[in-house]
C-alpha cells in the first residue's frame, strides 16, 4: 500500500568554498567498496555531482503558473546523474522549490528539505507553508527556507509512467477480494501488464529509481543550495529516504526529524512491510468504526462497531453487484474508505458521504469515490505517482517470484484483516514479474557524525506500523522518540498536538531534546460540525 503523503502540503544557490568543493572529490579508499554504504563507486559519484552542483548553484526563478506556486514561492532545478556509479554520464533535472526564511538575516538557520512520502510523493507544497501563514510552521519558518521538490521520476522531475493515465483512472475495477482462481489469474495478468507497461514506457530509468539514488540527490540538492549540512523533515516513506541519507551522508546532516516511520530493517522492504501493513490497517479502520457508531446521532450508520461494519459489508455487497454511480465498485470504495484508516482528517468527511448515501444520496460518494476523467492533469499525477511507488519499491529489494508465496501469504492475512490485504497484494504483485533489476535495501544504521535526530510516531498508525519507530530508534543510536499515544493518524507533526509541536519547534531551532524519550497524549478526536454545534 502507498505510504501516503502526510499532508495535502507537500512543501540563491552559492558556491561553496574550495575547501568544501575538495572534500566532495575525495575519493573513496582503495577497497572501501564493502564499507562504504551503498557502494564506495556512488559514494564517489555523489561527491563528484555534488561538487559539480555547488559550483552551478540553483537559478531561481518565478514557478511556472501551471505549477500552482505563486510568488514569493521560486523554482529551479539541480541537474543529477542517472547512474551514481556514471556521474560523468547522463543526468536528468531535479525540480526544487522554496520560499525564504522569513526572519532576520541573524535568524536563519539554512534551509529545511521535505519529502512528504510515497513513494512518489511530491514534496513540491512544501513552501506553501511559508506562504500560507500555517501557525504549527511559523516559528521554524524564520529560521529556515523551506525546500520542497519532486523526487527522481516524480511530477517535474524526468516523471515516468506505466500505463495511459485515463485508463488508470477508469473504473469500476474489479474486486479486489478474489472469489475463485479465476479471479486470481486475473489479477495477476493485469499486475504483469503493469510491469510490462512500465518496462515499455520507462524502462531506461527503473534500474535507477532506488530510495539510495533518491538520498544521492537530496545531497546533490544540499550541495546545490550553498549549504554545508542538510536539515530535513520526513514523513512516511521520507522517513525511510531520512534513514537512507543519514546512513549515507552521516556527516551532512545537521538535523533531522522522521515521522511516522517505515521499519527499515532490511527484511521488512517491502514485501514484508506491506503484510504488515493490512494487519495495521485493519486495526485503525476498526478504529475508525468504532468512532462512527459513537456519533450514530449524526451518521446513523450503526450504534455499535459490529452494526458498522456490517454496514461496510452491505455497501460493498451493493456496489459488487450493481456499482454506484456505475463507477464505484468494492475496489474504489476501499480505495476511497481506506484514508479514513490514514488519515483522522478524513473521519467526518468519508462518514458524511457514507452517510448520505445510505439516505439516499450517492452524488458524495460518486464525486469522491469515482473517477474524474476530465481532470486530465491530476489523473497523469495520479498515475505518475503509482508508476514511482511500484517502480522504487519493485526496484529497492527483491520480491518473491512464487505465486504460490504471495497466495499463501495474503490468504493467510486475509482471514484476520480482510479490509486491505488483497487490494495491496495486487497493487504490489508486479513486482514479482519486474523487468529491471532489483537491488539490496541499504543496511540503514548509525556512522561517524551523525547527529542526534528527532523520532516523532503514533501508536496505532496503520501505514507505518509503531514497530518501525521502535527498530529505526535502535538503528539511530541517541535518538529521541516522541510516541503519540492511543492516536494513529499518519503524519504527527502536522497535526496540532502542543507536546509535539513544542518539542519539534524546539528541537528546529535550538536543537533541544528532551534527555530521553517522551510519551504524549492524543491529539483531539475528530468532531462531526452537527455533534459540535450542539456542544
Amino acid at each position: 500500500m502507498r505510504l501516503r503523503p502526510a499532508s495535502l502540503l507537500g512543501a540563491a544557490g552559492t558556491v561553496v568554498t574550495g575547501a568544501l568543493v575538495a572534500g566532495f572529490l575525495t575519493a573513496p579508499a582503495a577497497g572501501a567498496a564493502e564499507s562504504v554504504p551503498g557502494g564506495a563507486a556512488e559514494a564517489h559519484g555523489a561527491r563528484v555531482a555534488a561538487a559539480k552542483a555547488a559550483k552551478t548553484g540553483i537559478k531561481w526563478q518565478d514557478c511556472p503558473a501551471s505549477w500552482g506556486l505563486e510568488k514569493p514561492i521560486e523554482c529551479g532545478y539541480v541537474t543529477v546523474p542517472v547512474d551514481y556509479s556514471k556521474p560523468d554520464g547522463r543526468t536528468i533535472k531535479i525540480a526544487v522549490d522554496r520560499a525564504r526564511a522569513t526572519g532576520t538575516a541573524a535568524e536563519r538557520q539554512g534551509a529545511l528539505i521535505y519529502n512528504p512520502g510515497g513513494p512518489g510523493g511530491s514534496g513540491m507544497r512544501f513552501p506553501k507553508r511559508v506562504t500560507t501563514n500555517n501557525p504549527l510552521w511559523a516559528k521554524t519558518a524564520k529560521a529556515y527556507d523551506y525546500i520542497g521538490f519532486d523526487p527522481r521520476g516524480v511530477g517535474h522531475s524526468a516523471p515516468i509512467s506505466c500505463i495511459d493515465p485515463q485508463k488508470f483512472v477508469a473504473a469500476p475495477k474489479a474486486d479486489p477480494v478474489p472469489s475463485n482462481e479465476a479471479d486470481k489469474r486475473a489479477q495477476r495478468k493485469l499486475a504483469r501488464e503493469y510491469a510490462d507497461g512500465c518496462a515499455a514506457r520507462s524502462g531506461d530509468l527503473l534500474p535507477y529509481l532506488t530510495t539510495a539514488n533518491t538520498a544521492r540527490d537530496i545531497d546533490v540538492v544540499r550541495a546545490a543550495l550553498g549549504e554545508k549540512k542538510t536539515n530535513y523533515l520526513g514523513v512516511s516513506y521520507g522517513t525511510y529516504l531520512g534513514a537512507v541519507y543519514g546512513t549515507l551522508f552521516p556527516d551532512h546532516v545537521r538535523r533531522m526529524i522522521l515521522d511516522s516511520i517505515v521499519n527499515p530493517a532490511r527484511d521488512n522492504i517491502w514485501y514484508q512491510a506491506n503484510l504488515e501493513q493490512d494487519i495495521a490497517f485493519e486495526g485503525r479502520f476498526k478504529d475508525w468504526e468504532a468512532w462512527v457508531a459513537q456519533h450514530d446521532a449524526v451518521f446513523h450508520l450503526g450504534d455499535t462497531r459490529a452494526k458498522v461494519q456490517q454496514g461496510w459489508e452491505k455497501i460493498r455487497a451493493t456496489a459488487k453487484k450493481n456499482p454506484i454511480g456505475g463507477v464505484v465498485g468494492p475496489a474504489e470504495l476501499v480505495n476511497y474508505f481506506q484514508s479514513a484508516a490514514y488519515y483522522d482528517s478524513s473521519w467526518v468527511p468519508v462518514a458524511d458521504a457514507w452517510s448520505k448515501y445510505v439516505a439516499g444520496d450517492s452524488k458524495p460518494l460518486v464525486s469522491a469515490a469515482g473517477p474524474h476523467l476530465a481532470d486530465t492533469a491530476g489523473n497523469i499525477t495520479a498515475e505518475n505517482s503509482n508508476a514511482v511507488y511500484t517502480a522504487v519499491e519493485c526496484a529497492d529489494s527483491k520480491w518473491p517470484t512464487s505465486w504460490q508465496k504471495w497466495d499463501r501469504d495474503n490468504a493467510r492475512i486475509h482471514k484476520k484483516a480482510p479490509f486491505m490485504t488483497w487490494a495491496n497484494a495486487w497493487m504490489n504483485l508486479p513486482c514479482a514479474t519486474w523487468r529491471a533489476p532489483q537491488g539490496t535495501p541499504v543496511e540503514v544504521a548509525t556512522h561517524k557524525g551523525l547527529p542526534q535526530t528527532l523520532l516523532v510516531q503514533s501508536t496505532r498508525d496503520a501505514a507505518t506500523p509503531y514497530a518501525g519507530a521502535v527498530e529505526l530508534h535502535k538503528r539511530f543510536k541517541g535518538s529521541r522518540l516522541i510516541t503519540e499515544k492511543d492516536a494513529g493518524s499518519h503524519g504527527v507533526t502536522g497535526l496540532v498536538n502542543p507536546c509535539i509541536n513544542s518539542r519539534v519547534d524546539a528541537y528546529l531551532l535550538e536543537g533541544k531534546t528532551d534527555a530521553g524519550d517522551v510519551t504524549c497524549a492524543p491529539h483531539a478526536t475528530p468532531e462531526p460540525p452537527k455533534a459540535a454545534a450542539k456542544s
